[in-house]
């Protein structure tokens, strides 16, 4: 704003060249002899405009962000809306994706299907990895026909060219995992007959894998002697490694180890450590232990030395068959050659000792992990709790549960259950209300059996108060006692002449019941 516009003239002085004495401006050149008189006190400014704030304009990263970020799916499709609103804005394959993947993980499949109808209307290009990234999501959530329809129909009509072998391989995989075969099958036939693709080593190995899913093995070497034929699907380590936990899942090691040696000696293919993992964990589970162990030997003399895994599942064989002593030399082994020894070893070695009852030598493997950085976790504890439990520590165990959520750990319902449990199967009902209380206040909830059996061990033991307390507790959560435990429950409050109790409690659980 110019300085002319900050002077406003009084309303009641009139401006005229008769009556507006004109100064010189010389005048203010020569010494201030005469004092001029003194000029009109402007009016104050006026305060200035509040700036407006300018919007910010939602770019494409912005918008895949925020998408992102958000944990309500509703919220993320309000955000992929306000950005399409805006001037020169038009959502492409990066902003897309991000909103079908948000609806796809929190199951809005009504939702999806809307946003593929829009997408068919935009003239952006799209990339068929979204839909592969959302088949597996809609197998799991019991939908394979809707992957096998993105396979089919929406990646030829958006991605605007046919399926890739790699999402053949993709869907397929999906479907053999939910186990849905009469679909795979016909998704390889439709795949042969409308795009022409042939099946690569890939695809025939996850048929291998169907066919070892269903336990027809014969199907399965026939996939094998198929690709022995073929010049574009050769088999590779996957596949034989597939078939041979076939058989050594059926409790053909015989032949698993034949296939090991033609493997090598036929198709010059050289084993890894998961192929060897492979034969390892089926002679440990077919209680031949012994013979896995010979199969370390010839690891290293093939120039290949065992992991911390083939370790841990030599280990996991000996604690299954009770030796715990050549399961803590196993477990010294891996320390003497310098592998890093996880969790999963450790955890393994604990079970074994606290099933042997040697529970505090348990506990000091914890004590030891925590000195060499191996952080332990629920199913760690859960041995350790489970152990105390056994040995009717329950002093000590319910002590890890009040205590180890204060060190970080986090526990689950199982590790509440374990100690709730043995107390009501040992009738010590005073332990069992205290940690019902625990229970209840960190938001588990026991079995429904257990309840029961709590409910009605109060009542035998004349603790009918605690009972009705303890009742009115699990009801909050949504529990129900059965009839028998009901009508115990309302016979001991009137045994004690209390029959308005008897009444309210009556009234009470109908209303709870109307309520779920």
């Amino acid at each position: 704003m110019s300085p002319q516009n900050l002077i406003k003239v009084p309303n009641n002085v009139t401006s005229s060249p008769s009556t507006t004495k004109w100064i010189s401006p010389l005048q203010y050149l020569k010494p201030a002899s005469i004092v001029p008189p003194a000029p009109s006190p402007l009016p104050p400014p006026p305060p200035p405009e509040p700036e407006r704030r300018r919007s910010r304009f939602i770019s494409h990263a912005d918008a895949v962000r925020l998408i992102n970020r958000q944990t309500d799916p509703q919220r993320a499709l309000d955000l992929f809306n306000a950005a399409a609103a805006q001037p020169g804005f038009a959502h492409n394959h990066a902003t897309y994706s991000a909103l079908l993947l948000k609806l796809a993980r929190h199951r809005r499949f009504p939702a999806l299907d809307a946003v593929l109808g829009c997408m068919s209307l935009e003239p952006c290009p799209f990339h068929e990895a979204v839909f592969l990234r959302l088949m597996p999501l809609l197998c799991r959530a019991s939908l394979p026909d809707k992957a096998v329809h993105l396979f089919r129909s929406a990646i030829p009509r958006l991605v605007r060219r046919n399926p890739s072998l790699k999402a053949l391989a993709t869907c397929l995989d999906a479907l053999v995992e939910t186990r849905r075969f009469d679909l795979a099958q016909d998704l390889l036939t439709d795949a042969r007959a409308r795009f022409s693709i042939e099946p690569n080593t890939c695809v025939c190995n996850i048929l291998v894998k169907h066919h070892c899913m269903s336990r027809d093995l014969d199907s399965a070497f026939g996939v094998l002697e198929e690709m022995r034929a073929s010049e574009s699907a050769k088999p590779n380590l996957i596949t034989y490694s597939t078939l041979m936990g076939g058989l050594c899942r059926e409790g053909r090691l015989k032949d698993a180890f034949e296939l090991f040696e033609e493997m090598i000696d036929k198709d010059k293919i050289v084993p890894d450590h998961l192929t060897y993992n492979v034969l390892i964990d089926g002679f440990c589970r077919s209680g031949q232990v012994d013979k896995a162990r010979t199969i370390f030997g010839f690891m290293r003399s093939n120039g290949c030395e065992p992991n911390v895994y083939n370790y841990a599942i030599l280990m996991n064989g000996f604690c299954r068959e009770g030796r715990a002593e050549e399961a803590e030399e196993v477990f010294e082994e891996m320390g003497k050659i310098g592998l890093q020894i996880d969790v999963v070893a450790y955890t393994t070695l604990i079970g074994c000792l606290c099933r042997q009852g040697r529970v505090d030598e348990g506990i000091e493997l914890v004590k030891e992990m925590r000195e060499k950085g191996c952080k332990a976790d629920v199913v760690t504890y859960n041995v350790v709790i489970e152990g105390l439990c056994k040995e009717e520590r329950f002093k000590e165990a319910m002590g890890l549960l009040e205590s180890l959520p204060h060190d970080g750990a986090r526990l689950n319902v199982a590790s509440y259950r374990i100690v709730f449990n043995s107390l009501c199967a040992r009738g010590d009902m005073e332990k069992a209300i205290g940690l019902l209380g625990l229970m209840l206040g960190r938001g588990f909830r026991p079995h429904f059996a257990t309840s029961n059996k709590l409910l009605l061990g109060l009542c035998e033991v004349g603790r009918v108060a605690d009972a009705t307390v303890a009742l009115y507790g699990l009801a909050e959560t949504g529990f129900m006692p059965e009839s028998d435990t009901w009508f115990r429950l309302v016979e001991s409050v009137c045994r004690e002449r209390k029959l308005k109790r008897a009444f309210d409690l009556f009234d009470d659980l109908l209303m709870a019941e109307r309520v779920i």
